[in-house]
């Protein structure tokens, strides 16, 4: 039976970084993949947030998502524009009740989304939003499952005791598409660094491999499950 699968990301490339080999085999499988990326990814770059200013980058970057969750069998991608690594001033129910509105119309069976003890403060804000708007409320949809992803360059970057340890115990294996989410990352060429920096295509086909041979397949991602409902 065909599920309903929504990705909740911070960033355009976070989505691919976290699940994208996970959301190409969704895909596959015939499931119905949505996206959603909740903040513009650009203007954290400057001092303080003009979007003026970045107009064309972002417009750049808002057609690279597209092509990078095309490349997946992203069935719909949403892109929001909440200030880029800023989101921890803003108030935490304006973040959750676009959550809210995702899930209420997606009605996912499963989301995938950030774990709580990145580096990046956008993916932690993210994190409690998703938690507060997937809470089983009796009559409101219910999500079956909630998974939390890695994302390179942030989730390894936390420090020991600053924040909860990304501890896997949930693993998707993506052997079967792999390259799909290494062709996925390329979209995203402006985003994506030099290798030996941890968001390298060549950094993330290690990572992948190294998860896969955490549970003997050739590649894989790793997750943390946050809960699981059986029907």
């Amino acid at each position: 039976m065909s599920r309903s699968i929504l990705v909740i990301a911070a960033h355009p490339d976070d989505e691919v970084l976290g699940c994208g080999g996970t959301m190409a085999k969704h895909a596959q499988n015939g499931d119905r993949v949505y996206s959603a990326i909740l903040a513009e990814g650009i203007t954290s770059r400057d001092k303080s947030r003009s979007r003026e200013k970045h107009t064309e980058q972002l417009s750049e970057l808002g057609q690279a998502a597209h092509k990078a969750n095309n490349v997946l069998g992203v069935q719909s991608l949403k892109l929001f524009d909440f200030p880029d690594n800023r989101m921890d001033s803003l108030d935490r129910l304006d973040i959750v009740k676009v959550v809210e509105d995702l899930i209420d119309q997606v009605k996912p069976d499963i989301v995938y989304t950030h774990h709580s003890g990145d580096v990046n403060i956008d993916h932690r804000r993210i994190h409690e939003a998703v938690i507060t708007a997937c809470r089983p409320i009796p009559g409101n949809h219910l999500v079956k499952q909630v998974l939390f992803f890695e994302v390179a360059s942030s989730t390894e970057w936390m420090t020991p005791n600053s924040a909860p340890s990304f501890h896997p115990n949930w693993y998707v294996d993506i052997s079967e598409t792999l390259q799909l989410k290494l062709d996925s990352l390329n979209a995203y060429e402006y985003e994506m660094r030099e290798w030996p920096h941890a968001r390298s295509v060549k950094a993330l086909e290690h990572l992948a491999k190294w998860r896969g041979a955490n549970i003997g397949v050739e590649a894989a991602e790793a997750f943390i499950l946050g809960r699981n409902i059986e029907s």
